[in-house]
């Protein structure tokens, strides 16, 4: 296993010859490490079939099955599938998935630590995942935007990017919302996690998740707030060009692996979408998302 930098980008490191099958306990851990401290590793030259990537997934850590079964893998259900392409003349998984910004299962109780996305069908042109590093982008507020959001906590939703069903179809739209705030309510976490792997600040919230922000007594702050976070932090910035946001390119082979507690990430989409396929399993490491948090 040979793990180097990126050249000339903040985020990142590629790794070359890795092999869940063969690689030893001290490979997964240095992998890990390297992971919490360079954010996204990029394992190049793999060929695996859905159960071979959801055994990389277990390499890890204890994988997280997505809850809406329309996002599963026919054969694999921890396996999410986000696909434009259709199979035997059916669609499996959902096209245009995670075209906001956000971190992975923000909106639930019990986020976990690592995501990994392989992709199978590549685009030719439009390829690559924004991300942001919310630790970095914390580090830049002006000091007077930090004290205002000491000791806040932030409350994250579903509800703005929630995907239609195909059961869905014809219910009126107030049912389909009380269903939605019924079996994924809002929940509440710190405006400021410390990474209990780097002891790093983190900056936890994200344009596509975040609805609110409240101070210790849980009364509701200004939501202008919440705009001057998301603007500072370049989630706001439609050409993509803030420094804070890194495009993470790809090709056919490489499978990304990065940390869910400190980036949030957006897909690429276009108006004129290429065939495109990728496979996501996600897990849970040794820790929670941050120490003193409560238990799911």
């Amino acid at each position: 296993m040979q793990i180097k930098d990126q050249p000339g980008a903040a985020l990142g490191v590629t790794v070359e010859d890795f092999d869940h099958t063969t690689a030893s306990d001290t490979d997964i851990q240095t992998l890990k490490q390297t992971l919490y401290t360079k954010k996204i590793a990029v394992l190049k030259g793999q060929d695996l079939s859905p159960q071979e990537f959801l055994a990389l997934g277990k390499r890890l850590g204890r994988p997280e099955t997505y809850y809406e079964p329309m996002y599963k893998h026919p054969e694999v259900p921890e396996v999410f599938v986000s696909s434009n392409v259709p199979e035997n003349g059916k669609q499996i998984g959902v096209p245009k998935t995670g075209k906001f910004w956000h971190a992975d299962y923000q909106f639930m109780p019990d986020p976990f630590g690592i995501t990994l996305i392989y992709p199978r069908v590549v685009p030719e042109k439009n390829r690559g995942t924004y991300f942001i590093d919310m630790g970095t982008a914390y580090e830049r507020l002006p000091e007077e935007l930090k004290k205002e959001v000491a000791g806040t906590h932030c409350r994250h939703s579903v509800r703005k990017y929630f995907k239609i069903r195909p059961h869905d179809v014809y219910r009126p739209i107030s049912e389909i919302i009380e269903e939605v705030e019924t079996k994924t309510p809002p929940v509440v976490q710190p405006t400021t996690i410390t990474h209990p792997m780097t002891g790093e600040t983190v900056l936890y919230l994200s344009e596509g998740f975040t609805v609110g922000i409240e101070n210790q007594d849980g009364e509701p702050l200004d939501e202008e707030l919440l705009k001057r976070l998301f603007e500072a932090t370049g989630q706001l910035d439609d050409t993509f060009e803030h420094r804070n946001i890194h495009l993470q390119s790809f090709e056919k082979g490489d499978l990304l692996v990065w940390d869910n507690r400190s980036l949030i990430h957006r897909a690429r989409h276009t108006t004129t979408p290429e065939p495109t396929v990728s496979y996501r399993v996600t897990v849970h490491d040794e820790r929670k998302l941050y120490d003193g948090m409560r238990a799911a």
